[in-house]
Parts: structure tokens; C-alpha cells; sequence
């Protein structure tokens, strides 16, 4: 037996003790086995796509330990042995998700060559660009996507006119969207030729069209958005359309809160 194959086992004996010893919730386990993240593998379970021991299971609540069968959209799934951590520079007029079924361009369509099974963390509009993770990690997954963990979001916004400091101070202090009101935002405003403006901002939530709505409603539509940073880390210079494998300093980078200086500048 190859290094390779005895630590890939080794790693999967280490996942099935340590999930032995204590059952978890279903949902954990499928983003453990690198399905989808918490939130999206509730959705698989709610619509009756997941069965264990052949039976279908369409609420929350169900426990496993690792030695059931658990199936998912007709295939069975375990634990992944290797975590992978893409960073992806996605362009305008791909959706975030693995299947589409109006059958627009995925992200995944970007990932040619990559054998391990991955999926996005959190979504980026069609119509947006920018960074985007994509991992088999559900716990991180859960970690940046949780609205607990207030992971910052640095994007960058081209917008209709030049907002004036009283709008800017809106955006601020949050506006209404369906009657809640948004979470304080960090904002700078640029003016540029041809009444249009630059709009840097930095938000904590995740919201649908957060930022497009955002800037609508003080009266400022967006031409173009872009995500240039989750946490501490920076789309950098990555290509458009083009992707690299995360190293351990950008993980922790991702999980920590900048400041401006440390957001809004790409780092190499």
C-alpha cells in the first residue's frame, strides 16, 4: 500500500471514531461528507433527497453515527478523506451552484480538471463578479456563512450618480428591505467621470442582492459589482475565470475581521 492510500485510510478509520463516539445531526453529517453546507443540505432534506438505511428523512432532528447508509439525490455518500479549498474569480453570468436547472453556466464549469467533489460558500449574484470560495469543508463552510460569525464582505460597486454624504451616511446606518433593516455597513465613495461614482463597501450579513438593494433604495442603481475580499482575504491577482487552491495563511485570513487597510487593497 502506497503513502497515499494508507493516509487516506487512515483518515477515514479518524472520521468514523470520531463520529462514532457521538452521533450527529444529519444535516452536519452530509456537510462533513463535502455534499453542500448545513443550510443547503437542510433544504436536500426538506424536499425528501435524503434517505438513511433506505428510509426517507424530511425533518430535522434525525441523528447518525456513521455507520448508516445515506443516500442523497440517488447516490451514497461518506465522508471525504482530503478537504479542499478553491479560490475562484468569478465573472458576470455564471450562477453559484453545482446544478443549474434552467441550465445557465455554473461555477463548476470553471473547475475543469478538478477531481475532488466541492461546492460554493454563500453565492454571488449572476449578474456580479469576484471571489468566491468553493470547499468539501462543511464546518468552514458553516463558519463563513453563519450570520453569528459576522464574517466581513468587502465589494466594490459602480453605481448611477454620486451619492452625497447624507446617503452615504444611509447606507451607514443600514435601510429597510422588507421591513428589517440592514446591519451598519462600512462605506467610501469615489466620484468618477460621467455621473457615475465607485462604492466600496463592507457588510457583515448576506442578504439576497444585499448591495444591489442597498444602493437602489437611496437612489444610486448599480452598473457593476464585484466581491473583492471574505475576511481578511483578498481576490488578489486571479485571473477572471480562473481559480487557485487556498493555502493555510489565506484560511486564517478568511475567518478574520480586517480593518479597511487590510480588505480593500488586493494582496498579491
Amino acid at each position: 500500500m502506497n503513502h497515499a492510500s494508507s493516509r487516506r485510510n487512515w483518515l477515514c478509520r479518524e472520521i468514523r471514531e470520531k463520529m462514532e463516539q457521538e452521533k450527529m445531526r444529519l444535516q452536519k453529517y452530509m456537510a462533513l461528507c463535502g455534499i453542500a453546507s448545513r443550510r443547503t443540505a437542510e433544504i436536500m432534506i426538506r424536499s425528501g433527497r435524503v434517505t438513511v438505511n433506505g428510509q426517507l428523512v424530511s425533518a430535522m432532528g434525525c441523528l447518525v453515527d456513521g455507520t448508516e447508509t445515506v443516500v442523497a439525490d440517488g447516490k451514497k455518500i461518506e465522508p471525504e478523506t482530503r478537504k479542499v479549498y478553491i479560490l475562484l474569480h468569478k465573472p458576470e453570468g455564471y450562477v453559484c451552484t453545482v446544478k443549474d436547472p434552467q441550465g445557465r453556466p455554473t461555477v463548476m464549469d470553471l473547475l475543469g480538471g478538478l477531481r475532488e467533489r466541492v461546492y460554493p460558500v454563500g453565492r454571488l449574484d449572476w449578474d456580479s463578479s469576484g471571489l468566491l470560495l468553493l470547499t468539501n469543508d462543511g464546518e468552514l463552510a458553516h463558519k463563513l456563512t453563519h450570520p453569528r460569525h459576522e464574517v466581513s464582505k468587502c465589494y466594490i460597486a459602480l453605481v448611477e450618480g454620486i451619492p452625497t454624504g447624507h446617503v452615504q451616511n444611509e447606507l451607514r446606518r443600514g435601510v429597510l428591505i422588507e421591513g428589517r433593516r440592514t446591519a451598519p455597513a462600512e462605506v467610501w465613495c469615489t466620484p468618477l467621470n460621467g455621473n457615475a461614482a465607485e462604492i466600496e463597501m463592507i457588510i457583515h450579513e448576506g442578504r439576497n442582492r444585499q448591495v444591489r438593494r442597498m444602493c437602489e433604495l437611496v437612489g444610486h442603481p448599480v452598473r457593476a459589482l464585484k466581491r473583492i475580499a471574505i475576511g481578511g482575504l483578498s481576490l488578489g491577482e486571479i485571473p477572471e475565470g480562473e481559480w487557485r487552491y487556498a493555502t493555510k495563511e489565506d484560511l486564517a485570513m478568511m475567518l478574520h475581521q480586517p480593518d479597511r487597510e487590510s480588505i480593500s487593497k488586493p494582496g498579491p
